[in-house]
Protein backbone atom coordinates (compact mmCIF):
# COMPACT_ATOMS: atom_id res chain seq x y z
CA UNK A 1 0.00 0.00 0.00
CA UNK A 2 1.28 3.40 -0.94
CA UNK A 3 1.52 5.68 2.10
CA UNK A 4 0.93 8.82 -0.02
CA UNK A 5 -2.54 7.68 -1.04
CA UNK A 6 -4.58 7.22 2.08
CA UNK A 7 -8.06 5.87 2.04
CA UNK A 8 -10.64 8.18 3.62
CA UNK A 9 -12.11 6.96 6.85
CA UNK A 10 -15.68 5.72 6.76
CA UNK A 11 -17.98 8.30 8.35
CA UNK A 12 -19.09 7.48 11.81
CA UNK A 13 -22.77 6.68 12.24
CA UNK A 14 -23.04 8.81 15.36
CA UNK A 15 -22.12 12.01 13.54
CA UNK A 16 -24.87 11.57 10.91
CA UNK A 17 -27.48 10.96 13.58
CA UNK A 18 -26.35 14.03 15.49
CA UNK A 19 -26.74 16.15 12.35
CA UNK A 20 -30.23 14.75 11.74
CA UNK A 21 -31.26 15.52 15.33
CA UNK A 22 -29.85 19.03 15.03
CA UNK A 23 -31.82 19.68 11.82
CA UNK A 24 -35.01 18.36 13.43
CA UNK A 25 -34.42 20.51 16.53
CA UNK A 26 -33.98 23.62 14.36
CA UNK A 27 -37.15 22.85 12.39
CA UNK A 28 -39.44 21.65 15.19
CA UNK A 29 -37.95 23.43 18.21
CA UNK A 30 -39.56 26.85 17.53
CA UNK A 31 -43.00 25.26 17.29
CA UNK A 32 -42.57 23.56 20.66
CA UNK A 33 -41.23 26.79 22.18
CA UNK A 34 -44.16 28.82 20.82
CA UNK A 35 -46.65 26.26 22.11
CA UNK A 36 -45.05 26.29 25.54
CA UNK A 37 -45.02 30.10 25.60
CA UNK A 38 -48.74 30.14 24.78
CA UNK A 39 -49.63 27.39 27.24
CA UNK A 40 -47.64 28.62 30.25
CA UNK A 41 -47.58 32.36 29.42
CA UNK A 42 -43.86 33.04 29.67
CA UNK A 43 -41.84 35.47 27.54
CA UNK A 44 -45.11 37.02 26.35
CA UNK A 45 -44.62 40.72 25.55
CA UNK A 46 -46.50 43.10 27.80
CA UNK A 47 -46.71 45.86 25.20
CA UNK A 48 -49.52 46.09 22.69
CA UNK A 49 -50.34 48.23 19.70
CA UNK A 50 -54.02 48.88 20.48
CA UNK A 51 -55.64 51.08 23.10
CA UNK A 52 -58.94 49.35 23.90
CA UNK A 53 -59.78 46.01 25.43
CA UNK A 54 -59.31 43.24 22.86
CA UNK A 55 -62.28 40.91 22.44
CA UNK A 56 -60.75 37.72 21.12
CA UNK A 57 -63.23 35.08 22.15
CA UNK A 58 -65.54 35.11 19.13
CA UNK A 59 -68.40 37.14 20.61
CA UNK A 60 -70.70 38.76 18.07
CA UNK A 61 -73.31 41.51 18.03
CA UNK A 62 -75.99 38.86 18.56
CA UNK A 63 -74.15 37.64 21.68
CA UNK A 64 -74.03 41.24 22.89
CA UNK A 65 -77.81 41.47 22.57
CA UNK A 66 -77.94 43.95 19.68
CA UNK A 67 -81.15 43.39 17.76
CA UNK A 68 -81.80 44.71 14.27
CA UNK A 69 -80.22 44.65 10.85
CA UNK A 70 -76.65 45.97 10.96
CA UNK A 71 -74.88 47.17 7.80
CA UNK A 72 -71.96 44.97 6.66
CA UNK A 73 -69.42 47.71 7.44
CA UNK A 74 -67.01 48.34 10.27
CA UNK A 75 -69.24 49.55 13.08
CA UNK A 76 -68.46 52.11 15.78
CA UNK A 77 -71.18 51.07 18.22
CA UNK A 78 -72.18 52.74 21.45
CA UNK A 79 -74.11 50.62 23.96
CA UNK A 80 -75.87 51.79 27.09
CA UNK A 81 -77.60 49.31 29.40
CA UNK A 82 -79.53 52.12 31.09
CA UNK A 83 -80.62 55.57 30.02
CA UNK A 84 -78.40 57.44 27.57
CA UNK A 85 -76.93 59.98 29.97
CA UNK A 86 -73.94 62.31 29.60
CA UNK A 87 -71.32 59.57 29.16
CA UNK A 88 -73.45 57.83 26.52
CA UNK A 89 -74.11 61.11 24.70
CA UNK A 90 -70.39 61.89 24.71
CA UNK A 91 -69.62 58.48 23.20
CA UNK A 92 -72.28 59.00 20.49
CA UNK A 93 -70.64 62.31 19.59
CA UNK A 94 -67.20 60.67 19.68
CA UNK A 95 -68.34 57.80 17.43
CA UNK A 96 -69.50 60.29 14.80
CA UNK A 97 -66.28 62.30 15.04
CA UNK A 98 -64.21 59.11 14.66
CA UNK A 99 -66.13 58.17 11.52
CA UNK A 100 -65.61 61.66 10.08
CA UNK A 101 -61.92 61.46 11.03
CA UNK A 102 -61.47 58.43 8.79
CA UNK A 103 -61.45 60.83 5.81
CA UNK A 104 -61.29 58.77 2.60
CA UNK A 105 -62.13 55.56 4.51
CA UNK A 106 -65.39 57.01 5.89
CA UNK A 107 -67.52 54.84 3.60
CA UNK A 108 -66.03 51.68 5.15
CA UNK A 109 -67.46 52.43 8.62
CA UNK A 110 -70.71 53.48 10.23
CA UNK A 111 -71.71 54.51 13.70
CA UNK A 112 -74.59 53.22 15.77
CA UNK A 113 -76.34 53.33 19.11
CA UNK A 114 -77.84 50.32 20.92
CA UNK A 115 -80.06 51.07 23.90
CA UNK A 116 -82.13 49.02 26.32
CA UNK A 117 -84.34 51.97 27.26
CA UNK A 118 -86.06 54.52 25.01
CA UNK A 119 -84.43 57.90 24.55
CA UNK A 120 -85.87 61.08 26.04
CA UNK A 121 -87.91 62.92 23.38
CA UNK A 122 -85.63 65.96 23.32
CA UNK A 123 -82.40 63.96 22.80
CA UNK A 124 -84.16 61.73 20.28
CA UNK A 125 -85.12 64.79 18.20
CA UNK A 126 -81.53 66.08 18.47
CA UNK A 127 -80.15 62.78 17.19
CA UNK A 128 -82.56 62.71 14.26
CA UNK A 129 -81.60 66.27 13.32
CA UNK A 130 -77.82 66.22 13.92
CA UNK A 131 -76.97 62.52 13.38
CA UNK A 132 -79.13 61.39 10.44
CA UNK A 133 -76.85 58.44 9.59
CA UNK A 134 -76.75 57.08 13.14
CA UNK A 135 -77.89 53.45 13.21
CA UNK A 136 -80.27 52.68 16.04
CA UNK A 137 -80.66 49.25 17.58
CA UNK A 138 -82.55 47.64 20.42
CA UNK A 139 -80.39 46.12 23.17
CA UNK A 140 -81.48 42.93 24.95
CA UNK A 141 -80.41 43.65 28.51
CA UNK A 142 -80.11 40.02 29.64
CA UNK A 143 -77.84 39.07 26.75
CA UNK A 144 -75.85 42.29 27.17
CA UNK A 145 -75.24 41.68 30.88
CA UNK A 146 -74.06 38.15 30.13
CA UNK A 147 -71.79 39.04 27.17
CA UNK A 148 -70.45 42.33 28.50
CA UNK A 149 -69.87 40.92 32.01
CA UNK A 150 -72.13 43.60 33.53
CA UNK A 151 -69.88 46.49 32.54
CA UNK A 152 -71.08 49.70 34.16
CA UNK A 153 -72.21 52.60 31.98
CA UNK A 154 -71.95 53.23 28.28
CA UNK A 155 -69.32 51.44 26.18
CA UNK A 156 -67.95 51.98 22.69
CA UNK A 157 -67.27 48.87 20.57
CA UNK A 158 -65.45 48.38 17.29
CA UNK A 159 -67.22 45.66 15.31
CA UNK A 160 -66.01 44.06 12.06
CA UNK A 161 -68.28 43.72 8.99
CA UNK A 162 -69.14 40.13 9.94
CA UNK A 163 -70.52 41.30 13.30
CA UNK A 164 -67.59 40.11 15.44
CA UNK A 165 -66.65 42.27 18.42
CA UNK A 166 -63.04 43.43 18.08
CA UNK A 167 -62.26 46.14 20.66
CA UNK A 168 -64.13 47.78 23.56
CA UNK A 169 -63.60 51.21 25.09
CA UNK A 170 -65.14 52.59 28.29
CA UNK A 171 -66.66 56.05 28.56
CA UNK A 172 -63.97 58.71 28.81
CA UNK A 173 -61.66 57.09 26.24
CA UNK A 174 -59.62 59.34 23.99
CA UNK A 175 -60.97 59.70 20.47
CA UNK A 176 -57.49 59.88 18.93
CA UNK A 177 -56.59 56.45 20.35
CA UNK A 178 -59.82 54.89 19.05
CA UNK A 179 -59.31 56.52 15.64
CA UNK A 180 -55.76 55.17 15.46
CA UNK A 181 -57.00 51.66 16.29
CA UNK A 182 -59.75 51.81 13.68
CA UNK A 183 -57.41 53.16 11.02
CA UNK A 184 -55.01 50.31 11.71
CA UNK A 185 -57.82 47.75 11.51
CA UNK A 186 -59.01 49.20 8.20
CA UNK A 187 -55.47 49.18 6.86
CA UNK A 188 -54.87 45.49 7.58
CA UNK A 189 -58.43 44.33 6.93
CA UNK A 190 -59.39 42.59 3.73
CA UNK A 191 -63.09 42.83 4.56
CA UNK A 192 -65.43 45.80 4.63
Amino acid sequence: MNPAIAMPEAPRKGRGRLQLLLILAIAIGPMFLASAMYQWRFWVPETRSYHGVLIGDGRTLADLGVQGEVEPLWQILVTAPGACEADCQQLVYLARQIQIGLNRETARASHGLALAEPLPAEYDATLKREYPQLGRYQLDLQAYDKAAEALPGAQLWLVDPHGNLVLRYPAGSKGKAILDDLRYLLKISLIG
